[in-house]
């Protein structure tokens, strides 16, 4: 067979929507998060990538260094950031959903909430927490003395996974690049991460979340508070004093 028809037959593979097809674009998605990794100097704990089910090992090129710095890099807009997104098929979460959700809010808030994924409201109006328990994560943000215009939310994914389970390592791995760089392009003041996924994906910790919660974490130099999903307070009311404790500790601190 010449090199030009096995490189035509490996296109069709690439092209593909098989099992094959899935598995590369997870691969890549992994390949991805930990060059970001290693270009942040992040380093991930053992512990965290085992429970995330890495393999041992990685082998992958040297990855260019991605400048993260204003002073090395152009500065992105949440519109640039947005149209880098596109109509994303990153990973197979594009076949399911209905809407994209990136987040809205002030573009250089000095909070910063960011959930886990979107829900149902939330893909169908492809607003974040509009449902049941952005609602009352609405009133939790009046009750700080704001208005959600004053701050910014978003997830750590961009689209609903199927009947909410929770997220997968490579879905993760193909949006938390965008995260990134939204939070870059807002620079905000302190960041609130609501519930397990984003506290452990911003921190790189597998800690639960009720260990976490309570005091100042460090993201990037961005102090970080993490607290409890307010889809968890639904169902556990006696978790909100809680809550308040830390979303007071925010509002001090701003």
């Amino acid at each position: 067979m010449q090199k030009g028809e096995m490189n035509g037959m490996e296109r069709a593979l690439i092209q593909a929507d098989t099992p094959r097809e899935e598995l590369r674009r997870m691969v890549v998605a992994l390949r991805s998060r930990l060059q970001l990794d290693v270009a942040l100097n992040r380093a991930i704990p053992a512990s965290y990538l085992r429970k995330q089910g890495a393999v041992k090992r990685f082998y992958a090129p040297a990855p260019q260094r991605i400048p993260v710095d204003a002073a090395d890099r152009p500065e992105q807009t949440l519109a640039d950031v947005r149209e880098e997104l596109g109509d994303c098929r990153r990973c197979p979460l594009c076949k399911t959903r209905n809407n994209l959700v990136f987040g809205e809010g002030n573009l250089h808030a000095g909070l910063v909430f960011v959930g886990e994924a979107p829900g149902a409201d939330e893909d169908r109006q492809g607003r974040p927490f509009v449902g049941k328990a952005g609602q009352l994560l609405t009133r939790i943000i009046v009750a700080m003395g704001l208005q959600r215009q004053d701050v910014y939310i978003c997830n750590i994914l961009k689209c609903r996974p199927p009947d909410n389970r929770n997220p997968r390592p490579e879905e993760i791995a193909a949006c938390e690049p965008f995260l990134i760089r939204q939070l870059q392009a807002i620079r905000p003041k302190i960041i609130c991460a609501l519930g397990t996924f984003s506290a452990h994906t911003l921190l790189k910790t597998d800690v639960p979340i009720s260990l976490l919660r309570g005091k100042f974490h460090r993201y990037q130099g961005i102090p970080l508070m993490p607290t409890y999903h307010p889809a968890y307070l639904l169902r556990n009311p006696g978790a909100k004093r809680q809550v308040w404790e830390d979303v007071q500790k925010i509002m001090k601190a701003l």
